[in-house]
């Protein structure tokens, strides 16, 4: 054994040399990658050259320096062979050699001490180095073969939760298919990129997830959670990259059937309301829970919130002409049928029927060993929600009469890709990639005797005086769900061109090339008007002390945008063992309304990336990485709504005498005037208007330093320390009494251009904490201003902050054909007063124009803990191969909790409606309007998120047990999966609505019956049975 052991240290020292000077050529691990590089040491002689050969018929061969030196650049990612020649004839051999994307696999062909002719040696192989010195990013790379064996939900964003530094999503949000969305670095979940075989299928209206491949039919995944190099752009979250599998030249198929039984699940646990603390009344204000019967009682019935899962998979590939012509296709359906009872207070139950669809193929033609074009088509269909809804009865916990069909939501999107290269010299490689993407997202909306009514919201708030003797605490609702009503022709529509060129000059790998993306989006976003009442535009909530409020918000509309960019990159081999990555990208983005006008044109965003690898010891064994880098991130479609174009938020108070069996209150009597709190009333909005004339994208700095190093020939270990610090932000101000009063410090009269300040623009896109460029017109036409606010202006204590700092400690032990482990701890501190783009302590995903910045007030209280942040975090992942026919494998995610906060009334008190009511100090931007608290202060303090504590740590332990019988070739596989097999089912988000309420006519603010509850939960324990077949 230490005979082998000191062979094998003496050639990582030989190959040293030869790694570190071609670090250059095996590139960065980028977001679209879809490459990586072969390169190593050979004796050096005449006449050599290496042949690398993959499985789908590419070769590409190379002479060998001089000095023995050797390099293929830019290689389709797969497994290869890779062969030394000598004047023609193969002398050496290294098969199984794996490229993962944007990595390189250093070979060394070395003849034995002593040896002068190459061709009179047998030389014998020799392992990798498991440390990829030529890479100074952050990623993880997930294979086919770790997804056999690993207990793993199929979806991307649960391969990518395997990744350090990934945090899952409020629930509020959720992406194509009804995923769940990851979290990168405590960015909120809208800033990630997702790619397949290179082009980006983000969802694109909301950028809410994305597209992806069947599970089946994904190759490789790589997570990338920091330092791409500048070819790669448009986050500053992390990135998804799917890579899809190809034809080879042997004929493959297979299938799959896998089945979650609805009788193995565990049971979910009961919603139940709490008994939060009440303050004691003070001699300014009163305080009292919202509805003191509902203390203690079933909130939400959910023992039968269970679901049965059946998957159908099915692969093909081969050649249809050997070494040159390939194809692979993949299709795969997932049936689920799932029970939904709904809160006490809707007392309903819905039995759903959803589907998803996802097809895949590609061919590969390999023209000259020089040119090569992959093809490729991408086509999800999902459709969630289809069946039916029936009254629930908690007394009985019974469903009872049927309401209506479920309305049914798609999501289908059809991509259409094609990718040249051409590797024009050993040096010189060009690569285009064109794309083509149609996306239809319509709500399809079921018909029943209560789709011509108003929705009832907070029915447990109606008048008990107005309800029939035996009503229960929740009130009188009539089964509505839609409070808004989607468009049934909503569509989107992308293509892309990108086009590299890369050069390798001396020590010098130098790349250049142009990204530009296309949006375009109709009937996106939510209409006031119900389809079935086309007079009916509003609907109602009750608030405390006999008020109720009449709602009409919608704002459907269209947009397009345009996202272009181009960059210089340089891999620069500075000494043997010191690569240096350096690059530049310039970004411009554009965002169009609904006629077209540019409301959002930043131009000339520039982006420095450097990063640096040392192999410290020379052979592969000790490297020390680091890098920095600035990420703008656009904006997508839909910052257009509510932003640049028509939109309507109306809502009007009134006191009520009655209460019909539906729920609607009758006797009403206007308490005021209609308001907006927003200024959005139906109006056209000014383009040149609605944003700052010198608007800056988002963007942050992100600054990494690590090492990965040997333990020994089995386990590496390492560190990564990560800082990333959001620069700028873009949200809306809806504050125009300050610009009036700047305005009237710099002479000017603001009653000369009130419409331009109070009307439709009354909110404003801009960099918060900047100073911000204000375009304000008279009136009458004839003038116009550019208002100058500085953060001082608007009132804001403090500028944009999110600054998140982790530490990642790792150990690893990769698969050796009997074993594999990892085991990572993240430690991570994130504070700030934004979270980025949403909101997910109450899940608003209006991009880049949530409640955040509105007012200084709703900032006040907002610098805290990060919504994304976990303090601790425990990974372990493993397999074990028992013998030929067994394996087994877990996973295992433990963690601290997620901040809990308060919202409600701003400040530390006072009395009355003249201090609580909308627009006075305790409300001051009015949101609250005599309902729930939206300030970050609650019962006169300050409670910043955290500041009150955390959710419990929780604890996902995922179970596997793979038996593939010899009998059937090792190619038939029966497998069980255990999903969360400790069942644990922790609140993973509260609600932190603390004041629910205030009531002028008792002086009297309510606390949410609700407020520190559970909103989002653990899935309860599932099992996953499955039986493949691959030939």
């Amino acid at each position: 054994m230490s005979n082998q052991s000191n062979k094998r240290t003496q050639r990582w020292r030989h190959t040293a040399i030869a790694v570190a000077l071609s670090m250059s050529l095996a590139g960065v691990a980028v977001a679209q990658s879809q490459t990586g590089s072969i390169f190593g040491q050979a004796p050096a002689a005449a006449g050599e050259t290496v042949v690398a050969t993959n499985n789908s018929g590419l070769t590409r061969e190379v002479a060998v320096d001089s000095s023995g030196r050797f390099q293929i650049n830019n290689v389709p990612v797969g497994v290869y062979t890779v062969s030394l020649k000598k004047d023609g004839a193969v002398v050496d051999t290294r098969k199984n050699v794996a490229l993962s994307p944007g990595a390189g696999a250093s070979i060394s062909f070395e003849a034995p001490s002593g040896a002068t002719s190459l061709g009179a040696v047998t030389v014998s192989a020799n392992a990798l180095p498991s440390i990829d010195v030529s890479s100074v990013n952050s990623s993880t790379v997930i294979t086919a073969a770790d997804l056999r064996k690993l207990p793993v939900a199929r979806n991307a964003e649960s391969i990518a939760l395997l990744s350090p530094g990934t945090t899952s999503g409020s629930g509020y949000f959720t992406g194509p298919g009804n995923h769940s969305l990851v979290s990168f670095g405590g960015s909120s979940v809208t800033e990630n990129a997702y790619y397949v075989n290179g082009y980006n299928t983000g969802e694109p209206y909301k950028n809410l997830g994305g597209f992806q491949l069947p599970y089946g039919a994904i190759d490789q995944q790589e997570t990338l959670t920091g330092g791409y190099n500048a070819k790669y752009g448009r986050s500053d979250g992390g990135v998804i990259n799917q890579i899809g599998k190809r034809g080879t030249n042997e004929w493959h198929f297979g299938g799959q059937v896998a089945w979650e039984p609805r009788f193995l699940e565990g049971t979910p646990v009961n919603r139940y309301y709490g008994h939060p603390a009440v303050p004691a009344s003070t001699s300014q204000v009163n305080y009292t829970l919202e509805n003191p019967d509902l203390a203690g009682t079933l909130h939400q019935y959910r023992n039968d919130n269970k679901q049965w899962e059946t998957v159908y998979s099915a692969y093909l590939g081969g050649p249809l002409i050997q070494d040159k012509l390939f194809m692979f296709l993949a299709a795969e359906t997932t049936k689920t049928q799932s029970t939904n009872v709904e809160n006490a207070s809707n007392a309903l139950v819905q039995y759903n029927q959803d589907k998803d669809t996802k097809f895949y193929g590609k061919l590969d033609w390999n023209i000259t060993d020089s040119n090569i074009l992959e093809l490729t088509a991408l086509d999800n269909r999902s459709s969630t929600g289809a069946g039916k809804t029936y009254d629930f009865d908690y007394t009985t916990l019974k469903s009872g009469a049927f309401v209506t069909p479920n309305d049914v939501t798609k999501d289908n999107a059809q991509f259409y890709l094609a990718h040249f290269t051409s590797y024009i010299t050993d040096a010189a490689t060009l690569s285009i990639l064109y794309g083509k993407a149609h996306f239809q997202d319509p709500t399809i909306y079921g018909e029943s005797s209560v789709s011509s009514l108003p929705y009832i919201s907070r029915p447990y708030n109606e008048n008990p005086a107005y309800l029939p003797p035996g009503t229960g605490p929740n009130g009188i609702n009539n089964g509505q769900p839609n409070t808004s009503w989607l468009s049934n022709n909503a569509t989107n529509g992308t293509h892309g061109l990108r086009a590299d060129f890369d050069y390798k000059l001396a020590n010098h790998d130098l790349a250049v090339g142009i990204d530009n993306m296309s949006y375009q989006a109709r009937n996106q976003g939510p209409n006031q008007q119900n389809p079935f009442n086309p007079a009916l535009n509003y609907y109602w909530r009750y608030l405390t002390g006999n008020r109720v409020q009449k709602r009409e918000i919608g704002w459907q509309t269209s947009m397009t945008m345009t996202q272009k960019a181009y960059y210089l990159q340089d891999e620069w081999q500075v000494t043997p063992n010191l690569l240096l990555s350096i690059g530049v990208r310039n970004d411009h983005f554009t965002n169009y309304n609904d006629l077209g006008k540019a409301f959002v044109d930043e131009k000339n965003q520039w982006e420095p990336r450097i990063g640096a690898s040392w192999d410290v010891n020379g052979d592969s064994s000790f490297k020390i990485y680091g890098n920095a880098g600035r990420y703008y991130l656009a904006l997508p479609d839909n910052a257009a709504e509510r932003a640049a174009n028509i939109s309507t938020y109306l809502t009007t108070n009134y006191s009520y005498t009655g209460i019909d069996a539906n729920g609607v209150p009758t006797g009403l009597t206007p308490l005021g005037p209609t308001t907006s709190p927003d200024g959005e009333q139906g109006l056209p909005k000014a383009t040149d208007e609605v944003t700052a004339r010198n608007l800056k994208p988002e963007y942050l700095d992100e600054f990494i330093l690590g090492f990965d190093k040997k333990l020994n020939d089995e386990w590496n270990y390492g560190a990564k320390a990560m800082w990333r610090d959001l620069k700028t932000a873009i949200d809306d101000e809806c504050a125009p009494g300050h610009i009036a009063d700047k305005m009237t410090s710099m002479g000017l009269n603001p009653d000369d251009y009130y419409n331009s300040l109070y009307g439709a623009s009354y909110c404003r896109l801009i960099n918060p904490g900047q100073t911000n460029n204000m375009l304000v017109k008279s009136d009458d036409g004839t003038q116009s201003v550019l208002v100058p606010m500085s953060q001082k202006d608007w009132g804001y204590i403090q500028g944009v902050k999110r600054k998140t700092g982790s530490l990642n400690l790792y150990l690893e032990h990769p698969f050796d054909g009997k074993w594999q482990a990892r085991i990572d701890y993240t430690f991570t501190r994130g504070f700030g007063n934004t979270e980025g783009q949403v909101r997910s302590d109450f899940g608003q995903a209006d991009v880049s124009k949530t409640e955040d910045w509105d007012s200084w007030q709703l900032m006040d209280g907002a610098n805290g803990e990060l919504a994304n942040v976990r303090k601790h975090q425990f990974r372990i992942r493993g397999a074990y191969q028992i013998s030929d026919e067994w394996l087994v494998s877990g996973t295992l995610l433990a963690q601290s909790g997620y901040p809990k906060e308060c919202l409600g009334y701003y400040g530390t008190g006072g009395s009355g409606d003249d201090y609580y009511g909308a627009g006075n100090p305790g409300d001051p931007s009015g949101y609250n309007n005599y309902g729930s608290g939206n300030y970050h202060w609650c019962h006169g303090i300050r409670m910043p998120a955290g500041s009150i504590g955390h959710t419990p740590w929780t604890k996902q332990l995922n179970l596997g047990v793979h038996y593939t019988p010899a009998f059937a070739d090792h190619k038939l596989g029966i497998n069980l999966d255990v999903f969360n097999a400790l069942n644990g089912q922790k609140p993973i988000q509260t609600d932190p609505t603390g004041e629910s309420a205030y009531d002028p006519d008792s002086n009297t603010i309510s606390i949410g019956n609700s407020y520190g509850d559970g909103i989002f939960y653990q899935p309860p324990r599932t099992v996953r049975l499955s039986v493949t077949y691959d030939y």
